[in-house]
């Protein structure tokens, strides 16, 4: 008995007729060709209308297809893109810091040359200057309120000569030295100064309050005439401290006087200058002595 076929009827039948279908494409394809062919030598005008309508009807596949080869054509560097970010975000981190140093720098410097453009500029509008100084230590104890200056009698410096910053009045010359000298603050309560209010020549007397304030007393008696606000200056008496030199601004009121702030703050005065007194003919103040010293590494008030 014969052995019967492994290969089943209808698959023998669907490869004839998938072999007879593709040759059946082949030979259409061929005719479509030649009849383009012919189209195009006999008739170009037609052949070029039936191309731009080829071409339009294929536009959205082959855009599609350059946007896929186009995206595949920069994986590569989108990669190469994304390892390199992070070392370039150091990179920037570093410069960033960087520059906020250079940036401070460059504040530290705008101040110091607006401080000596201000104080050229004090020293130029007066003839009575003796020196110019820095301050370099202060004493902010009970007993007294005192600043030191780099500046003492080798420059000319003397015992109750005036001490003003661009901003107003500091103090007086205490104690000399040949190298240095002590300044007595207007916040100390031996601290008298003749003031005015500037706006209207109101009289008054300041006097520290050993707390880094003054107290701003009128002369007459009566209703308190200061607010908030205002600005007390030099009167010239007594013969020290010469006329219109700022002194101090009113913060607060109590009954029959007001409290001020001295607008030249001897925690953030650091170049002063030392002037003649208004009156040279007046004695040096005698001050009652006190044993404390200034300490250089206490605040200023």
């Amino acid at each position: 008995m014969a052995r019967p076929s492994s290969r089943r009827p209808g698959v023998n039948r669907r490869a004839q007729y998938g072999l007879f279908a593709s040759y059946v494409i082949t030979i259409a394809c061929a005719i479509a060709g030649l009849l383009l062919v012919l189209v195009s030598v006999a008739d170009p005008a037609g052949f070029s209308v039936l191309r731009a309508g080829a071409a339009t009807l294929t536009s959205p596949v082959a855009s599609a297809l350059k946007s896929m080869v186009r995206s595949f054509g920069t994986i590569d560097e989108q990669i190469i893109a994304y390892i390199d970010a992070g070392s370039q975000n150091a990179a920037l981190r570093r410069q960033v810091e960087a520059n906020r140093v250079k940036l401070i720098e460059a504040e530290a410097v705008a101040q110091e040359n607006s401080r000596l453009k201000k104080l050229l500029q004090l020293t130029q509008e007066t003839d009575n200057k003796v020196a110019t100084a820095r301050m370099i230590s202060s004493s902010s104890t009970i007993s007294r309120r005192l600043a030191r200056i780099n500046t003492g009698s080798v420059a000319g410096v003397l015992a109750g000569m005036p001490v003003r910053a661009p901003e107003g009045l500091v103090g007086r010359v205490l104690i000399v030295g040949p190298r240095s000298a002590d300044i007595l603050l207007l916040t100390d309560s031996q601290n008298i100064v003749p003031v005015r209010r500037a706006r209207d020549n109101i009289g008054a007397i300041s006097t520290g309050r050993d707390d880094g304030t003054v107290e701003i007393r009128p002369l007459s008696a009566g209703a308190n005439p200061f607010r908030p606000g205002d600005i007390v200056v030099t009167t010239g008496t007594g013969g020290i401290y010469r006329p219109n030199i700022p002194v101090a601004i009113i913060v607060a009121l109590r009954d029959g006087y007001a409290i001020g702030v001295p607008l030249a703050n001897p925690a953030r005065v650091e170049l002063v200058m030392v002037e003649r007194a208004y009156d040279a003919n007046i004695p040096a103040p005698v001050v009652q002595s006190k044993t404390e010293a200034p300490a250089s590494e206490a605040a200023v008030q």
